[in-house]
């Protein structure tokens, strides 16, 4: 019996590399909205995590309503919470350096991934937001919630027409 158990060890170590890799992350079928990039652990085959708006909804969602100093009146604000996205890929380290597509970016530290706090918006009024709409992607913070969310620092954060983020150490 010993002879056999070292031989079936034998051959699970013999076999083992040529075991399946681990998947990957699903490659997105839409256009890419965002990409995640730097210090994540769940990637797809381009080495980030790239979603399109079906791999973004397919996200527990948040809605809230909020005013906004840059818009008219309440609107109400659809998206994945910043701390849920980032935990989808295996993101770690202190802070994010989030950048727009006209290359603005912004540090953002880990304590604005807490729960209540900044969500990727991806629908506003319940409606797609157009690029000249701040979107298809905009960082946003239920800034009536609280006076920490009306500073400054919080607003200048609140970075739209996002897509890309690299997590950082």
């Amino acid at each position: 019996m010993s002879h056999l158990l070292r031989l079936a060890a034998l051959a699970v170590a013999i076999l083992m590399p040529l075991a399946l890799p681990a998947a990957e992350r699903a490659e997105p079928t839409g256009p890419v909205l965002l990409t995640i990039s730097g210090a994540i652990a769940d990637t797809d085959a381009s080495g980030t995590a790239r979603f399109d708006l079906d791999t973004l909804r397919a996200l527990p969602a948040v809605t809230f309503e909020t005013t906004t100093i840059w818009t008219e009146g309440r609107q109400t604000f659809t998206g994945v919470s910043l701390a849920t996205l980032l935990e989808s890929v295996g993101a770690s380290g202190t802070s994010i350096r989030a950048t727009a597509i006209n290359d603005y970016s912004v540090s953002i530290p880990a304590d604005d991934w807490a729960a209540g706090a900044a969500i990727v918006a991806y629908l506003n009024n319940g409606e797609p937001m157009s690029l000249r709409g701040k979107g298809p992607l905009w960082i946003v913070y239920p800034y009536d919630t609280s006076s920490a969310f009306q500073t400054e620092v919080i607003y200048s954060r609140s970075i739209w027409q996002l897509d890309r983020i690299e997590a950082t150490d």
